[in-house]
């Protein structure tokens, strides 16, 4: 089942810069959602030399519409020259989920609060479907190595 979802790779300094790029795409509503990676090493070319930098991975789930917005967008918002934005179709997924992107995705005009929604088990007895899943408490975790 293909799906308007859309999940966006972006590449930051720092896991706080990704971070804050999250959080203002998300406030904004143009982003359901970010995971912040931190950790990774990018190798590119860049002016003519390749460099060996450590980043953070971005990972944003939103919808095919509101893509050209990002890109309007995260220029304003991300410390590099030129960030990276690479929008990946979701060929398929959890239905639920998927309804969960589309339902948090709304852009509003720039200052305007967007009011709050109930969580929890009184939302979903009406019958919104619930934010995005989250460990459960109480579960046993894998020991640390």
């Amino acid at each position: 089942m293909a799906s308007e979802a859309r999940v966006v790779l972006v590449t930051a300094p720092t896991a706080d810069a990704a971070a804050g790029v999250a959080r203002a795409l998300v406030e904004e509503g143009l982003a359901a959602c970010g995971n912040v990676v931190p950790g990774i090493r990018s190798i590119y070319r860049w002016e003519g030399k390749v460099a060996d930098e450590p980043e953070a991975l971005l990972v944003l789930k939103t919808e095919r519409r509101l893509v050209a917005a990002l890109k309007e967008r995260l220029p304003a918002l991300h410390p590099y020259q030129v960030p990276e934005l690479l929008a990946l179709p979701v060929e398929d997924g959890l239905a639920r989920y998927l309804e969960w992107i589309a339902s948090a995705v709304r852009p509003r005009a720039p200052g305007r609060a967007r009011p709050r929604r109930p969580r929890g088990r009184a939302s979903a007895a009406r019958g919104r479907v619930p934010g995005p899943p989250r460990r459960r408490a109480g579960r046993a975790s894998a020991p640390r190595t």
